[in-house]
């Protein structure tokens, strides 16, 4: 994917979005919810519906709901933050351990241009798993049936059906066919 600046990034209404996301993000990690109180303040925080089979552990951090997408049977452990304004896809059946992060967002690396900010969009695929403590970095695909060893940064796409570890994350082995 091209290195793109998101347009809409400094704009008054993305502004907005960023406070009333932060608003209901706060209330969703303030005490005891049941799952579907979760579910139902998900889909408040990115502005579509949520499945019944979806489960997320609070807390997360979300800047941007809108930019959020879960996919059915996903499932988010406790203290994930999702940067989101880049567009953040979570299809079916992803597992997300805990306190990973998905950046989105990244500033650029010359110092008289580093308050701009860039943007790509992550996408876990179907069946994926990231374990603790994982980090995503903006405009990485996920592919389907792989697997990010925990403390991993991933800085590039991981094809389907492999396992991933390291800093930065590098190809261990391919997942056993007779599994997928």
């Amino acid at each position: 994917m091209a290195e793109t600046e998101n347009k809409y990034v400094g704009s008054q209404a993305v502004a907005d979005e960023v406070v009333r996301t932060r608003e209901l993000v706060a209330q969703m990690n303030t005490g005891w919810h049941t799952d579907d109180e979760v579910r139902n303040y998900l889909s408040q925080i990115t502005t579509k519906p949520i499945d019944g089979t979806v489960r997320v552990f609070p807390p997360l951090n979300i800047n941007y709901g809108p930019g959020v997408s879960l996919g059915r049977d996903c499932f988010i452990n406790f203290g994930c933050t999702l940067l989101a304004l880049g567009g953040i896809i979570i299809e079916d059946d992803v597992f997300i351990g805990p306190h990973c992060v998905l950046a989105t967002e990244y500033h650029p690396e010359e110092p008289s241009e580093r308050h701009s900010l860039l943007t790509r969009p992550i996408v876990v695929k179907r069946n994926a798993w990231l374990g603790a403590n994982v980090t995503v970095l903006a405009g990485v695909t996920i592919g389907e049936n792989s697997i990010v060893a925990a403390g991993a940064v991933v800085t590039k796409d991981v094809p389907s059906g492999m396992v991933v570890a390291g800093a930065p994350a590098r190809i261990i082995r391919e997942i056993h066919r007779d599994n997928l």
